[in-house]
Parts: structure tokens; C-alpha cells; sequence
């Protein structure tokens, strides 16, 4: 029996924003007792294969372990989770990595990456062309219509990078932005010539619709590149050293036994992110990685410089420790 309860299960196709898969769950209750600053905690998940484990970890009981219980709000995109985090609506908060760089490297706030869970791998995230489209590769957007989530984003970021490589000046492109349960139709029905699409929605739109990948992100100057993680506010971080500490011992846990066993969260994509299991038994998995080391962060500071999305140099090494 499941060891969670669900607040929340949205459907790929009520998502708006962001990479959608998961809802909410009540925490497990802690052991009496618990020495933690604050053993009651709420974090920010976006609908993610990124945060499942977050769920995992709820589910192994690896919270309760730790003396900490953790209540999960489905947030609408890393936008909104760090807004909420700064506002103090939430104590930690999950998103790629430029929601939370850029407010830091503006003075917006200032926050402490303190979990990391996912990277690129082969297969879990791509450009995409739709059947009447031209586009064969990266080098063919100049001037074509590209579907991402936002700008700025880990989305438009990449595209950006990937374009930029190959010779395309990113600023003739024309950005338009879609969720992604809208992109496959948008891309079908010749509405836009590319698209950043992630899973699940890579496999279904492949399986689904003629949508063809053109260029997968795990190659070239952003192979591995550190996909998303957790923040919390300096402020937080410093009143609460062990619940912090307890809650990354957990999280790693359970992202150390996904990176190993996919069989382990893979029913967690078809019972909390509601996806078909014949697509989630070809998905091609994010990199699940607990490694919060700042050279590897850097990398996608150093992104946002090179693309714009920053004006000047940020130190990730700042942000961890």
C-alpha cells in the first residue's frame, strides 16, 4: 500500500506550464520527538519526472527517517514555485536551475541551492519537427518558429545554445510560447516548425503524432548539464541547518535509488503523474543525480551568460554550501 495520500492529480493535459506530471501528497508524520528546527516542512514541486523523487522518498518513509515530515504544493512553473519561496509561502522550493539564478544574479533574493536531483541524459529531452516542417536540425531555425515554454527558461536556453552552435543567430528565430501538452498539435497543425519538448511528452508525441526529434540536448556543450534541483532562501537555510540537512539526506536517498532502479519510480509516473504505462514504459529517463557540486551548476550560469539571459558572471559556488 502506497504510504502517501494524493491532494492533488493533474493529468498531462490540464498542465499549463512547466514539464507536467505530478500532484501533491500529505506528509508522512515524523517520529516524536524530531530534533529538527522545523520538522514540518512544505516544498514546492513542479509536475516534473524531476521531482519524483520527492515522492519516492515520501513513500520509503525516508522523510520519517530523517524526523522530518514534508507536505508537497504543485506549483505551475519554476517561476511560480520561486516566487512562492521567496514570498514564504514555502519553505523549499524545486526548479531548473535559471529560476533560481536569475533573481540571485539580479539581488531579487537570495537563495541556497540545497538538493540536486536531475541532468540531461539521451533521450529524455530533444528539439522537435513536425511532419510538413523543413527544420532536419539545429542549424535549420533561422527565422523558423520554435515552441518553448518561456524565455529564459531551460527551454528556450537550450534551443538557443543549440541553434547558436550551428551557426543561427538566436535572435532571428521566433519564440512562441506553449505548454507543453499544446506543442504536439501546435506542431502537427504546422503552427510552429520546432519544439522543445521533454518526457513523457516526447514519447507521446512521437508515438502519438508525426513528430520527429531533430536534436537531442545531451550532446555537445550541454551534455549532463544539471537540469534542476532545490533552493531555499539564505534565510531559511541559516535557521534551519538540520532540517536542510535532513532533508537532502532523504532526497538523495531516494534520487541515488532512482538513478539505479527506474522500476522504483517508474509505477510513481503512472499512479501520481497519471501517465498511460504503455508511455511509461518507453520514456527515455532524466540523469537522477544527487550531486550538488558547484562546478556542475556553474555550467548553466555560464549558459545564461553566453545566451544573454544574464548580464554578468554569476559564482553558483556562492549559492551551495
Amino acid at each position: 500500500m502506497r504510504r502517501f495520500r494524493l491532494l492533488l492529480a493533474f493529468p498531462l493535459a490540464a498542465v499549463l506550464t512547466g514539464c507536467g506530471l505530478l500532484g501533491g501528497d500529505e506528509p508522512e508524520p515524523g517520529p516524536a520527538g524530531s530534533d529538527l528546527e522545523k520538522p514540518s516542512i512544505t516544498v514546492a514541486v513542479l509536475p516534473s519526472m524531476d521531482t519524483l523523487p520527492v515522492f519516492l522518498a515520501a513513500e520509503r518513509g525516508y522523510f520519517a527517517e530523517e524526523g522530518l515530515e514534508v507536505r508537497t504544493q504543485l506549483t505551475r512553473s519554476g517561476a511560480d514555485a520561486v516566487t512562492k519561496l521567496i514570498g514564504g509561502d514555502m519553505d523549499i522550493a524545486f526548479s531548473s536551475y535559471p529560476a533560481f539564478l536569475l533573481p540571485q544574479a539580479r539581488d531579487v533574493a537570495d537563495l541556497r541551492l540545497v538538493a540536486a536531483v536531475t541532468e540531461l541524459a539521451p533521450g529524455n529531452t530533444a528539439v522537435v519537427a513536425g511532419p510538413g516542417s523543413p527544420v532536419r536540425d539545429a542549424g535549420d531555425l533561422a527565422g523558423k518558429r520554435v515552441a518553448i515554454t518561456a524565455r529564459n527558461t531551460l527551454s528556450h536556453l537550450l534551443v538557443a545554445q543549440a541553434a547558436a552552435e550551428r551557426g543561427v543567430d538566436p535572435g532571428g528565430i521566433e519564440w512562441i510560447e506553449l505548454p507543453f501538452p499544446d506543442t504536439p498539435g501546435a506542431l502537427s497543425r504546422g503552427e510552429v516548425d520546432a519544439a522543445f519538448l521533454t518526457e513523457p511528452f516526447l514519447t507521446q508525441a512521437t508515438a502519438e503524432q508525426e513528430v520527429r526529434p531533430i536534436h537531442d540536448f545531451a550532446s555537445g556543450s550541454t551534455e549532463a548539464l544539471p537540469v534542476g534541483g532545490f533552493a531555499a532562501t539564505a534565510e531559511f537555510a541559516a535557521a534551519n541547518p538540520r532540517t536542510v540537512a535532513a532533508f537532502r539526506q532523504a532526497l538523495d536517498r531516494a534520487t541515488e535509488e532512482a538513478a539505479t532502479n527506474h522500476g522504483a519510480v517508474r509505477p510513481l509516473l503512472i499512479e501520481v503523474g497519471k501517465v498511460d504505462p504503455a508511455i511509461a514504459g518507453q520514456v527515455g529517463w532524466t540523469s537522477f543525480t544527487p550531486a550538488l557540486e558547484p562546478e556542475r551548476i556553474q555550467r548553466v550560469a555560464d549558459v545564461m551568460v553566453e545566451r544573454e539571459a544574464l548580464d554578468a558572471p554569476l559564482d553558483v559556488a556562492t549559492m551551495i554550501g
